[in-house]
């Protein structure tokens, strides 16, 4: 027992010396000692939308799975397909791991895809007529579209609509170019014929005046020239592509319905001489309180409207206007133009026709100027004149002349010029005056600087006064409480010559004001200015 004791004893001290050895060998060789170090996220789990879809090795397969997935749901669908899909990487180190079958996990996502598909936008073409704007699929659409506006107006198949991208803008744009189809003619010679590729318009005058003599032009050649040299559009069209849900695209059919139906538009109407709100009415076909609701100026059917006014009214016109240039030849009565012999000692209202017209007779051919039905300009481009037409001749003032103010301050106009219904003792039915309702003793003023040719007492006017203006006009104030001037008297413009009052036939204390041209009264609100 005790020599086992002991062998075991020594077996240990051997043990533990050749632990030692091996601990200081394995110092003494080895260069340094690694200890073993945290590498980081080694794999990471995809989540889509909250729901696990396997294990990846790094986020490039991720992306590459997810790409391959929503190929699969786009495919071969047009335009932008917008898809409701959040992604997500949680990744943890480990020692040991492997990604997820591929395969599996692409199913997973195109699964989830499918059903987060949002919407699709369709491939479009917008075009923006002036502020108006219209959807279409196609660029077909698109000329289909502006070529069914030029057809209303011009004959089918004689103009091509192209899209042409205009380089100076920075974004893509395409703007419409309209051009001729052009038809070889075998037995009509045009005026063009003649004129080179200049064209008809620009080089008529200078081919006559520099025509060699071999070259006759009679226009009985061209009886039967009826043409249309030129299309384009009144207002300016641009077309940009686009991707839109399909709901915001308009069918063809009801494009073209929307762009070349007439509707109520606005426009500006010039007055000229003669007019009144009655008569711009008719011309243009609308109401005055139409009129007045879209003039913030005009705020009855009293108000002063003048030459040159510009006034804002409806005509039916479409989204797209076409303007075109007919060319055609005609055989006519004409007029020459009136001839003006200017006098500086007249006014410019005055005229004296010197000597009358009398037309005469021509074959032309003329271009005539159209924005859709309505011609906007002539010109006669040739001509040859059978019977010379006699001008009109008439003599004319030069001078400005003078103003009209309104001959009181505030007042309510009571009766308006022309017939009324309303009498009352001494009273017209036919009223060639305007009365301002006003208090007895507000003072009346020269609506014009002239000369008083009478003041005082005359039956139904009361107390009243004329006063002959240099223009020729004469005005006359009536209805007074007091007169303020005598006869001959020259007042100015603005003078006090009265106070309002109710003598002669009147019911209430006004100003009667009359303004007569020629010994005829006329609406003075028609030549007042306030």
């Amino acid at each position: 027992m005790v020599s086992i004791s002991r062998y075991h004893k020594k077996c240990r001290v051997a043990s533990l010396r050749i632990c030692y050895l091996a601990v200081f060998l394995a110092a003494f060789f080895l260069p340094s000692f690694q200890p073993v170090k945290s590498v980081g996220n080694n794999i990471f789990t995809l989540f889509i939308n909250e729901t696990e879809i396997g294990k990846v090795d790094n986020s490039e397969q991720a992306d590459r799975l997810m790409s391959e997935a929503r190929r699969r749901v786009v495919g071969d669908m047009p335009g932008i397909v917008m898809i409701e899909a959040v992604s997500n990487l949680e990744g943890r180190e480990v020692l040991r791991g492997k990604a997820d079958d591929e395969q599996e996990m692409i199913d997973k996502i195109t699964e989830i895809y499918r059903n987060s598909v949002k919407e699709t936008l369709q491939r479009s073409y917008t075009v923006k007529i002036d502020e108006y704007m219209v959807n279409v699929k196609s660029t077909s659409d698109v000329i289909d579209l502006l070529n069914a506006s030029i057809n209303r107006y011009v004959g089918e198949d004689l103009f091509d609509v192209t899209l042409e991208s205009d380089h100076n803008r920075e974004i893509p744009v395409l703007v419409p170019q309209v051009t001729k189809n052009e038809t070889e003619e075998t037995t009509v010679h045009y005026v063009s014929d003649y004129l080179g590729d200049s064209g008809i318009y620009d080089a008529f005058d200078t081919i006559v005046s520099n025509a060699v003599p071999d070259v006759e032009v009679n226009l009985d050649d061209y009886k039967d020239l009826d043409t249309i040299e030129m299309v384009s559009f009144a207002n300016n069209v641009e077309v940009v592509e686009s991707y839109l849900p399909s709901g915001q695209i308009t069918p063809l059919s009801q494009a073209i319905d929307e762009v070349t139906k007439d509707k109520e538009q606005k426009t500006i109407y010039e007055v000229v001489a003669g007019d009144t709100l009655s008569a711009i009415a008719n011309k243009t076909g609308i109401t005055i309180d139409e009129i007045i609701a879209l003039n913030e100026d005009i705020k009855n059917v009293n108000s002063i409207i003048r030459i040159g006014d510009e006034i804002t009214v409806t005509v039916p016109q479409p989204e797209l206007s076409v303007r075109y240039e007919e060319v055609k030849y005609s055989e006519e009565s004409y007029e020459a133009p009136i001839q003006y012999e200017y006098n500086d000692n007249w006014y410019t209202t005055k005229e004296v026709t010197l000597q009358e017209p009398s037309s005469g007779y021509r074959k032309a051919v003329k271009k005539t100027v159209y924005e859709n039905n309505t011609p906007i300009s002539t010109e006669v481009v040739m001509e040859e004149i059978v019977a010379e037409a006699i001008p009109k001749i008439v003599e004319k003032g030069t001078k400005i002349p003078p103003t009209y103010i309104k001959p009181l301050s505030g007042g309510v106009i009571t009766s308006g010029f022309g017939r009324r219904t309303v009498l009352f003792k001494g009273m017209t039915a036919y009223h060639g005056a305007i009365d301002w309702g006003c208090r007895t003793g507000t003072t009346i003023f020269a609506s014009c600087g002239g000369t008083v040719t009478y003041a005082g007492w005359m039956s139904s006017y009361g107390y009243c006064v004329f006063i002959n203006h240099p223009d020729g006009r004469q005005t006359r104030y009536a209805h007074l409480s007091r007169v303020l001037c005598s006869k001959g008297d020259t007042v100015a413009q603005g003078q006090k010559i009265g106070l309002a009052g109710m003598t002669g036939a009147a019911n209430g204390p006004h100003l009667h004001f009359e303004m007569r041209i020629n010994g005829v009264a006329v609406n003075p609100l028609n030549y007042i200015s306030y």
